[in-house]
């Protein structure tokens, strides 16, 4: 049984009972803003769509508020953000058809904080309640302290959890910094190409931070169109939009190192540049 703080938002967007909404989920993307999910993870989002079998669920850990703020909503309060970042999540999640999506509302320097462990149990109950097949959420190089943050809170959920409660795979999607400098072999490659109709609703939902000054939904289009272009070089266009993300999976085992995990990538790809420039040096 799922314990969540009193703050916490539940919705269920076809309206079926919150433990069927729940359990019936094969993807999971846990993320620590409102629209990050829809930037980062729409692939899932897009292979659920409409399918019978497979159902996409989201989780929002931070409340949406200090978001900057100019036209309509200038004189927004806090806790009018909060109020309205809510309401753009839901309809995200009831255009993407997710199988539910949960709003933990906590702070931001509530995530941030090292020693707090009540997040960390509450995205365990959620991943034990929903028992996706994939979950997604930020990458460990991401630029973003609230987005690192999450990201590790999801890996210490994880590694609480019991062998057969965890999900088969786990992936650090891209935001704040994309992976285009990974390994192209160490990429994995997330097909955004499906129902773009869908992806520009997702991504334009969100006015409140469009609004704010930031193009998102610009942003979000542009890195997937750039990544399905030059995700190769001698070959024509296989995708029409696409993400990367980096392979998380490892890090459920608490043996495994976090940074040395994730600084290896680096140390690859610092290798391969080196490779390459003393191939043609030659």
């Amino acid at each position: 049984m799922m314990q969540l703080n009193e703050k916490a938002v539940v919705f269920i967007p076809d309206g079926v009972s919150e433990k069927e909404g729940i359990a019936r989920t094969t993807h999971l993307a846990i993320s620590a803003h409102q629209d990050d999910i829809e930037f980062m993870a729409y692939a899932p989002i897009s292979e659920c769509f409409g399918k019978a079998d497979k159902w996409f669920g989201g989780v929002v850990v931070t409340d949406g508020a200090g978001s900057p703020r100019s036209g309509l909503y200038a004189d927004f309060t806090d806790e009018d953000m909060k109020a309205i970042r809510i309401t753009e999540q839901k309809k995200a999640a009831f255009v993407g058809e997710y199988s539910f999506q949960i709003l933990l509302a906590h702070p931001s320097k509530e995530v941030k904080d090292g020693k707090n462990t009540a997040i960390v149990k509450e995205l365990a109950d959620i991943i034990r309640a929903a028992k996706p097949k994939y979950l997604y959420t930020h990458n460990l190089a991401d630029k973003h302290d609230t987005h690192i943050a999450t990201a590790l809170k999801v890996i210490a959920a994880l590694r609480s959890l019991k062998a057969e409660e965890r999900p088969e795979k786990v992936f650090g999607c891209e935001v704040w910094r994309d992976l285009d400098w990974m390994c192209d072999e160490e990429k994995i490659f997330m097909d955004c190409g499906a129902h773009p109709n869908i992806a520009k609703c997702l991504s334009g939902v969100f006015d409140s931070q469009i609004e704010g000054g930031k193009r998102y939904e610009l942003a979000a289009e542009g890195r997937r169109l750039a990544n399905a272009t030059f995700s190769a070089s001698h070959a024509c266009d296989t995708y029409t939009g696409l993400n990367y993300a980096m392979d998380l999976t490892p890090l459920m085992d608490e043996k495994t190192d976090i940074a040395a995990y994730v600084t290896g990538y680096i140390d690859r790809f610092k290798r391969a540049v080196s490779d390459k420039l003393a191939e043609f040096s030659k």
